[in-house]
């Protein structure tokens, strides 16, 4: 019986969010280049939102490509930036036939001139989605997120367009990529690391954490179906306590 008879339908995270890491270290366990793992990463991830749309998952968010990628080796960024496009290209049919949204957060234009229009073209095609938003974090890292809010936040009140006393968390919010999209509620980690790695950290403050040994390309639905269960496991308290959440 599949894991996922056994996940309360009326109580899932809105959102889970994925590092997606294991990619290079399975293919090098496997004698191969680091570039094949990135390929079947790629079907992996095809496989998650599959199972993600079966079980009515609203938000997907992958981190796909950090700031700190750009400083791989040359090769190994190129080869990525080919297979984004390829990716995208293909799955663009799936994505649309299965009322599935594509967005993406991250320092999109420091993508190469091709990859950047493929994605805004995907983009454009599903927006109609109205079925699982799959985000896709591209050139993206938290910190730099949160210094992009800062100074827009500060060109403002310098402006005198906002005053500094109406800057609060909600503010702040307003001013990330994620502005209309909800704060995970689960983030999973393949790998077997044990960090967040400049991931959604304003986002996170309140995330449940669920770690796995299986590298990417290994992840499957079964895997995103118990990474549920342990979430509907889990007593969120968001600061109260066990007595003030059964009142």
């Amino acid at each position: 019986m599949s894991l996922i008879e056994k996940i309360d339908k009326e109580h899932l995270p809105r959102h889970i969010a994925i590092i997606m890491d294991g990619n290079g270290r399975w293919a090098t366990a496997r004698g191969k280049d680091r570039s094949f793992g990135h390929q079947e990463g790629v079907v992996a991830v095809r496989k998650t939102v599959e199972a993600a749309r079966a079980v009515g998952l609203k938000y997907l968010t992958v981190y796909t490509f950090s700031n700190e990628n750009w400083n791989r080796p040359r090769e190994e960024v190129i080869a990525l930036m080919e297979l984004l496009v390829t990716a995208i290209h293909r799955e663009t049919p799936d994505l649309i036939k299965n009322n599935v949204r594509l967005l993406a957060i991250g320092n999109l234009e420091r993508l190469p001139e091709k990859a950047y229009a493929t994605l805004q073209t995907c983009i454009r095609q599903t927006a109609a989605g109205t079925g699982t938003t799959l985000i896709l974090a591209l050139s993206y890292s938290s910190r730099w997120e949160i210094t992009e809010a800062v100074k827009q936040i500060a060109r403002e009140v310098s402006d005198k367009k906002i005053e500094l006393s109406e800057i609060n968390e909600a503010r702040v919010s307003d001013y990330l990529m994620t502005k209309d999209i909800p704060d995970p509620d689960l983030l999973v980690r393949t790998g077997g690391e044990k960090r967040i790695s400049n991931f959604l950290l304003w986002q996170m403050s309140y995330s449940e954490f669920y770690f796995t040994d299986i590298y990417w390309p290994d992840f499957r639905e079964e895997e995103l179906y118990g990474a549920i269960l342990y979430y509907q496991q889990r007593e969120r308290r968001f600061g109260k306590t066990s007595e003030q959440l059964n009142l």
